[in-house]
């Protein structure tokens, strides 16, 4: 893959604003004052972004959907005066003004109606924004979905996370990250660097060298160190640490203990239980360690199994296009329980659903806030069903503004294991075209079921309906990880994970139809993972 124009922008936007950020960190005096702000003019912020992002945008694709409502500006403006943020939003979710997945990323036509769009690349991304970090979403039909980040955005998420780190974590911390290449892992350094916690351990689970991975995956990490050395702010070296050895990670936590400080983690769920597994078997204390983790569910049992080595696991909720929507909360009633950054989002739900939608009734409706967000979303189901309400914890985030939660997170489209993300529409091609056209069958005899062991683990399983004539699982399995890859560096990313953490198993079973005779092409498996009888590769 070759150097575009594009990224060569992306690289200079970066290098110019990265002084900025890391020369002048966020205060926590500065973040309490600024929070206060945001929340106060929280209206006002939303508005504006609708005034900008979407009325003064001739290509929104927005605009022909409040049109379709009846809605002007100024009737916006006058439902928001009267019912707030939220239940203006509940108005125009009722009326169709709201978009799918899909439909955000282009694989599915925009239809309310007699109104049919078919959006493109771009048409979605905010205006007000820069490109200084290059960033997609996973995508293997049509183009790819482009998400880079301004670094202003970072710096609005460092205030929160100033205030986060600060009631939450112990005052001595040191911070490290261990993730995937790209720009996720350089968002996470540089939120935590904006308030002045620059990490002191950078761990990748992928080598940014691997053929096939795109140059923009070891271009942006040089980026960032060589940018932040002139400043006289130092990253460290990544260090490529497999998924399925984790112990150098565990030895400098444990080291760290040794010294009295804590260290706090940013990784993926899967990762983190596997660190724990590790530590354990090579008798390394973690003892007082904290895990930042998402990328997935944090369920009870992974939880019990970061816990029980003495680390508290604090969850964070948040997509590609929508980075740190919700960060955890200490007195929860479940192990994912988060308070909603309000000050950046508004998170609705419609119960019923939208006439003629085929969304659940519980699905979150995203909206950003923040001027320099990536992208303008206004309604937007990101593939996620939940449980929000009201903040009663008590808890120190609920004391700062936060004041809305959200728990029991699951995604009705999209698979997550290991951190690693897919929606519907990447795998259905390979499910009815590609597996039937290589093994033989049809389209409704593979099926993808995402599990989780009795300790934790991320599996998925394929399901290979008994009657297709296949003589090699293994063959089956390799085909598929294979074909995932192949389209995008994302996507190539995401299966080196799964297939270096062996989260992929096929099964000679038959897919399992709903009730009402349908068989869908994900399905979320039994918790924990029953023995199955089936063979399994």
């Amino acid at each position: 893959m070759n150097i575009t124009l594009r990224d060569v922008r992306h690289a200079a936007g970066f290098l110019g604003g990265l002084p900025a950020l890391l020369r002048n960190p966020v205060t926590l005096d500065a973040a309490r004052t600024t929070l206060r702000q945001r929340l106060d003019e929280r209206e006002a912020t939303f508005l504006a972004l609708v005034r900008r992002g979407v009325f003064a945008h001739p290509t929104s694709p927005y605009r022909p959907l409040l049109q379709r409502a009846g809605c002007e500006y100024g009737d916006v403006e006058q439902l928001v005066r009267r019912d707030g943020i939220e239940g203006a939003l509940r108005t125009l979710l009722r009326n169709g003004v709201y978009l799918r997945s899909a439909e955000l990323k282009g694989l599915r036509d925009i239809l309310r109606g007699d109104l049919a769009l078919r959006p493109t690349e771009g048409q979605f991304q905010n205006p007000a924004a820069a490109a200084h970090i290059p960033g997609q979403s996973s995508g293997s039909r049509g183009a790819r979905f482009s998400v880079p980040l301004d670094l202003a955005f970072v710096r609005a998420r460092s205030v929160d996370y100033a205030l986060i780190a600060a009631h939450l974590l112990p005052a001595r911390t040191v911070h490290g990250v261990w993730k995937t290449p790209g720009g996720d892992v350089l968002d996470n350094l540089l939120c935590f660097a904006g308030f002045g916690a620059v990490a002191e351990r950078w761990f990748l689970q992928v080598d940014p060298a691997t053929p096939g991975l795109h140059p923009a995956y070891r271009w942006s990490i040089q980026a960032l160190r060589g940018g932040s050395r002139l400043i006289g702010a130092r990253f460290p070296r990544p260090e490529v640490v497999r998924f399925e050895d984790p112990v150098p990670i565990a030895q400098w936590l444990a080291a760290t203990r040794q010294t009295g400080a804590a260290a706090h983690l940013q990784l993926f769920c899967s990762a983190a239980v596997r660190l724990c597994e590790a530590a354990g078997a090579a008798g390394l204390d973690l003892a007082g360690s904290w895990f930042m983790v998402g990328g997935e569910p944090l369920t009870s049992a992974r939880a019990t199994t970061i816990r029980a080595a003495g680390v508290t696991p604090l969850p964070r909720y948040g997509t590609a296009e929508a980075p740190s929507i919700a960060v955890g909360c200490s007195r929860g009633p479940t192990p994912d329980a988060v308070h909603l950054l309000s000050d950046l989002y508004a998170v609705i739900q419609s119960d019923p659903a939208p006439p003629a939608s085929d969304l659940p009734p519980d699905a979150l409706f995203i909206t950003s806030l923040c001027p320099t967000s990536p992208l303008v979303l206004l309604n937007v189901s990101l593939g996620d069903r939940g449980v929000l309400g009201p903040a009663t914890c008590g808890c120190p985030l609920s004391a700062l503004g936060w004041t809305t939660r959200l728990h029991s997170v699951r995604s009705f489209e999209k698979l997550t294991a290991g951190g690693m993300m897919f929606l519907d529409s990447d795998v259905i091609r390979i499910l009815e075209e590609v597996l039937p056209a290589r093994f033989g069958g049809g389209p409704t005899d593979y099926q993808i079921a995402e599990d989780e062991t009795v300790n934790g683990h991320a599996s998925v399983r394929l399901l290979v309906h008994p009657r297709v004539p296949i003589t090699s699982l293994e063959t089956v399995r390799q085909t598929f990880l294979e074909t995932l890859g192949k389209e995008s560096g994302t996507a190539r990313v995401m299966g080196l994970v799964w297939q270096d953490a062996g989260l992929v198993t096929v099964e000679r079973r038959a897919p399992v139809m709903t009730a009402s005779g349908k068989v869908l092409h994900l399905r979320a498996g039994p918790a924990p993972l029953a023995a199955s009888p089936g063979r399994r590769a």
